[in-house]
């Protein structure tokens, strides 16, 4: 019968809380699991952790100090989860013949991401933590009288908060356009179209079933791609060919009252380029990462009309912790 442990370390818990817990139910099934969490400062060995280390058949290593050596007790593992193991440990398990479980993309925080995303949108079209702030502070904002107390075209009127001046109002029939249709553009792209957005994505690398499934055009051209956006997502993850891919002259090409999304990694954006325009009134930002974090108190982003900001904290949702540990677990064979 397979002989299962978990091993917990407090440095994998600061990354993801939820995720050991998760995996120990999802196999709490088994008769033979062992589930340790270790104290801060805990660097034994996992041969000194876990008793009789030689009848362990399959072995969840987490935030766990390993080496190879500390592996030799474990005569019968057939599958293991090395988490952050170093490549001398990943070699030497994999020269034994043990299967070595890792994720194979970040598909788990997904969902996380694309929802968060989407309520960033809203949030940015109706300024929704701008007045929530304002009333706070005062009653300004029950005030709907317009400015010289008289009505007019394009004025202030009864609860109407919105700021004409940037992208504002709905989700439908807005002009959405998204850089990357991956795990997270392509979940964005169909969140929105489902409001009734026209989407379009820039992805050279995306299978066309995919942006079939989101409802998502493709756009070939990313200068194409900026130059009618009302709102705009660039949705990448930060790699090398990744970073500074929508550069000065596409951020400089957006339309005027544009609306920019950003939950992936700043760095794919030219960020000087879009703080000059953030901070000329021409676009309107809505962020969850920045080009500096944290950001100072003073950043001359925070506070202002046009953003909204968060800190950095779409994708550890207690559902991504619970994602990680399924797509791990469901990769080992039945016990």
């Amino acid at each position: 019968m397979p002989s299962s442990a978990i091993v917990v370390h407090p440095d994998f818990d600061a990354e993801w809380p939820f995720a050991a817990d998760h995996l120990r139910a999802l196999w709490a099934g088994q008769e033979d699991l062992r589930f340790v969490r270790l104290s801060n400062g805990d660097e034994r060995p996992l041969a000194e952790i876990l008793a009789e280390p030689e009848a362990v058949t399959r072995l969840v290593s987490l935030g766990v100090r390993v080496r190879p050596e500390d592996l030799a007790p474990f005569v019968a593992l057939g599958e293991a989860v090395a988490y952050r193991a170093t490549p001398e440990v990943v070699i030497a398990v994999e020269a034994r013949g043990v299967t070595l479980h890792r994720h194979a993309d970040e598909v788990y925080w997904g969902q996380s991401v694309a929802e968060f995303a989407l309520g960033l949108t809203i949030a940015g079209l109706r300024r929704i933590p701008n007045k929530h702030r304002a009333i706070l502070d005062g009653l300004d904002e029950w005030d709907y009288a317009p400015p010289i107390g008289q009505g007019g075209p394009g004025g202030r009127g009864i609860q109407f908060g919105d700021d004409p001046r940037f992208t504002s109002g709905t989700v439908a029939g807005k002009r959405v356009r998204v850089v990357g249709a991956g795990n997270i553009g392509s979940r964005y792209a169909s969140f929105t179209r489902m409001l009734g957005a026209d989407t379009a994505a820039w992805d050279p690398y995306a299978p066309d079933p995919g942006l079939h499934r989101a409802g998502t055009r493709r756009e070939w051209h990313l200068d194409r791609l900026v130059s009618d956006a009302e709102i705009f997502a660039p949705m990448l993850p930060l790699t090398e060919t990744a970073r500074s891919l929508v550069a000065r002259p596409y951020i400089e090409a957006l339309p005027r009252g544009c609306l920019v999304v950003l939950v992936t990694r700043a760095a794919i954006c030219d960020m000087a380029a879009l703080r000059e325009r953030v901070s000329a009134d021409e676009l309107a930002l809505a962020a969850d990462v920045f080009d500096i974090e944290p950001l100072p108190v003073d950043d001359p982003l925070l506070g202002r009309p046009n953003v909204v900001h968060t800190p950095h904290l779409a994708g550890r949702t207690i559902d991504a912790n619970r994602e990680w540990a399924a797509r791990l677990a469901a990769r080992f064979r039945p016990a």
